[in-house]
């Protein structure tokens, strides 16, 4: 009875109760025409029903967002591609796709009658002012009889995603601060004079391009030799992220741990352009254990549109993480909240003597709305253990800009601001 329930629409209903009560009516006074007109309206929608149940709706379904990585408020063309897999021709069907709230209202759309392998294209577009993995699907179809009496819902199967990633600010076209060394350290004023790769010479072996054979050096040694060409070593960066819930502040596009992805992902690219080797040390590369490799930008920013906010104690990994990145110098930059003494002193423990630490430190409490307390700091505390540790700090809130911020920094540690 409940499933019968949910065939019949509100009017499907309505004939049905109005049916019954003609029905006994005409019962109990007597009148047969009356029960002969109850019968018919209790038999309409029941009969409709039964024809519902008939259809056998099954189709095959492609989904391809295009692009299928976007940034955040960048729209994507999602194509539908909805074909009859039944062994009949399937009826008329309204349709609604299922999405997450993030990327905006649900589209409905006709899908028409369609012969046995037959297949019909859906094109609609979707924008998402949230970063993140958004579910696209799955597709929910309706089928409703001529009369309105009653309805068929039924979802046909098959999910995908697409992938919106967080905002790049840019940060200008100069150099980024640092004179650090480090395992990948400074490009060596060799190649200006040398170009790009740095030549030796080593015996041949098999499967070597022949056409790197080096002739003279062949012929002196009576071997086969070959060019070898290596490209020097790259800057080292870290960029580090405090994602702590505890820290932060505000939800959605507005809220700390947002401008904070925004600013490792915009900090990330920046670097990336001007050649540098990028290690993101997050919550996710520190459990999977990438912290340790070189990352490349567009991995970045998928690892960055993920980001979630995580425990003190993953924090505490992250930061152990990414202590043999930095062991060996170079440039570190760290985006973090407000940290108590301890956590201070273990971020500023990973500027090596003679590398350069930069830190983003958002004031979350001035996030989400809320107002700072007149008594509160005028910096929070871990902004003076930074900076006595040889770092350069500055305090960022919701109404700073990153390029600002970023040129305040650079400034800081008199290199040329970037």
């Amino acid at each position: 009875m409940r499933r019968l329930r949910d065939l019949l629409t509100t009017r499907g209903r309505a004939f049905v109760s109005a049916g019954i009560t003609l029905a006994l009516c005409g019962i109990g006074l007597g009148f047969s025409d009356l029960t002969r007109i109850g019968i018919l309206l209790i038999a309409l929608p029941l009969f409709s029903a039964l024809l519902m149940r008939r259809h056998d709706l099954r189709f095959a379904l492609d989904r391809t967002p295009r692009p299928g990585r976007v940034q955040v408020d960048e729209p994507s063309t999602v194509t539908v591609t909805i074909e009859n897999a039944g062994p009949s021709a399937s009826p008329l069907l309204m349709a609604e796709e299922q999405l997450d709230y993030a990327l905006g209202d649900r589209p409905r759309f006709v899908v028409s009658r369609l012969r046995r392998g037959d297949r019909q294209e859906i094109h609609y577009t979707v924008r998402s002012h949230v970063r993140g993995r958004h579910r696209l699907g799955p597709l929910g179809v309706r089928l409703r009889d001529p009369f309105g009496l009653s309805t068929r819902v039924a979802a046909i199967s098959g999910a995908g995603d697409i992938l919106v990633l967080p905002r790049i600010v840019p940060l200008g076209s100069g150099r980024p601060p640092g004179s650090g060394i480090g395992a990948e350290g400074a490009i060596p004023h060799m190649v200006a004079l040398h170009g790009e790769d740095d030549v030796s010479i080593r015996a041949y072996r098999d499967g070597d391009d022949l056409r790197r054979i080096h002739w003279p050096s062949t012929a002196k040694t009576g071997d086969l030799m070959v060019r070898q060409e290596d490209r020097p070593a790259r800057r080292r960066a870290v960029v580090v992220l405090d994602s702590r819930a505890a820290g932060h502040r505000g939800s959605g596009s507005s809220s700390s741990l947002e401008w904070a992805v925004t600013a490792a992902a915009s900090v990330t690219a920046h670097l990336s352009e001007q050649g540098y080797a990028v290690h993101l040390v997050t919550d996710e590369t520190a459990d999977d254990g990438r912290a340790g490799a070189a990352i490349d930008l567009d991995h970045a920013l998928e690892v960055l549109a993920e980001a979630q906010a995580g425990q003190p104690e993953q924090f505490a990994e992250v930061l152990h993480a990414a202590h043999p990145v930095t062991s060996s110098g170079g440039l570190v930059i760290a985006v973090v909240t407000a940290l108590d003494e301890d956590l201070a002193r273990q971020v500023a423990a990973l500027r090596q003597p003679g590398g350069t630490g930069l830190a983003l430190v958002v004031d979350s409490a001035s996030f989400g709305g809320q107002r700072r307390p007149t008594n509160a700091p005028a910096e929070p505390a871990c902004v003076a253990v930074l900076r006595s540790a040889g770092w350069s700090a500055v305090v960022v809130g919701p109404d700073d800009q990153l390029p600002s911020a970023w040129a305040a920094l650079a400034g800081a540690s008199n290199p040329v601001p970037a």
